[in-house]
């Protein structure tokens, strides 16, 4: 059985909070590990309603300085502070967001139970900027108004699966096995090599999760999500608002699905909407007409990758 590897939709409005949507916030479930990306308002509340454990958020990545993608983020920090957090909580800030956000952070907190630690990317660079065992986070570089970056989500290749019953046949040690599941061969005491192909089965392909928040249509993304499982591509505009997609350098549903087709992703997930639209479904026609395995992002919406 697959790990966890989940996409959870707290908000997917753009600018101005609606009744129907709040403001762009996700949370990335790879292993029970929490990273949430982007942070707008009510993205705590949203956070308990998903039942997603406070505990388990270790990182959060801002994908630029605009306040519908960071204006939660004092409020689920105190409320972590409230409960008791010990452990440490990271920040992927945008150049100059440590400046920023700091004074807010430690004027509501003046006694923390646990530190933020703050991590600075420059946008415009493609770069690694997280990493575990196994798991990797580098930024998107994208276009818009102000310095600002996507962030793509990459499993580390799995360790390969072991066959019982080979494995039980060739009188394979336990020690050994750690070995088998890296991909190399075993040689028994007699000197025979027993192919590794003979003893495992081939490893879960590994997953990839890519995120594209504020952005004009900016071609040089498809290469980098190149086959991605999921495409999160920001849709803030229809056909209608061409012209104002153009002006506030935001994509239409047509220019994300045509990313997405250009980068041959296996599902696109359309949001950021403008609150001008009360029914996305002609946002969805739109994209669908380039890229058919597109759907719309909602809140409580929770997408799975691979």
């Amino acid at each position: 059985m697959m790990e966890k590897f989940d996409v959870h939709i707290l908000g997917c409005g753009s600018a101005i909070p609606t009744g129907r949507h709040l403001p762009t916030t996700q949370v990335v479930n790879f292993r029970d590990k929490l990273f949430m990306i982007d942070c707008g308002e009510g993205a705590q509340l949203q956070f308990r309603k998903q039942r997603l454990k406070f505990s388990r958020l270790v990182s959060v990545f801002i994908s630029h300085l605009h306040g519908d993608h960071c204006f939660g983020l004092v409020g689920i920090i105190s409320t972590m502070n409230l409960l008791g957090r010990t452990a440490q909580l990271h920040l992927y800030l945008p150049l100059g967001g440590t400046e920023v956000l700091k004074p807010m952070i430690d004027y509501f907190n003046r006694e923390m139970t646990y530190e933020v630690v703050y991590h600075e990317h420059d946008t415009r660079k493609q770069e690694v900027i997280y990493e575990d065992r196994s798991l990797t986070v580098e930024t998107i570089p994208l276009c818009h108004r102000i310095p600002c970056c996507g962030f793509l989500f990459k499993e580390k290749p799995n360790p390969r699966h072991i066959n019982r019953e080979m494995v039980d046949f060739w009188k394979v040690p336990l020690y050994e096995l750690e070995r088998l599941r890296r991909g190399e061969d075993f040689v028994t005491p007699d000197g025979t090599v027993v192919p590794n192909e003979r003893l495992t089965k081939p490893a879960d392909p590994s997953r990839t999760y890519a995120y594209c928040s504020d952005t004009a249509f900016h071609p040089a993304v498809a290469a980098q999500v190149l086959g991605v499982d999921v495409l999160y591509h920001e849709a803030t505009f229809g056909e209608d608002n061409r012209n104002r997609a153009k002006e506030t350098f935001h994509s239409t549903a047509r220019d994300a699905a045509e990313i997405a087709r250009r980068a041959r992703v296996k599902k696109l997930v359309i949001g950021h909407f403008s609150a001008r639209y009360e029914d996305e479904s002609s946002l969805l026609r739109e994209a669908e007409e380039v890229f058919p395995q597109t759907v719309l992002a909602r809140e409580s919406l929770v997408v799975s990758v691979g």
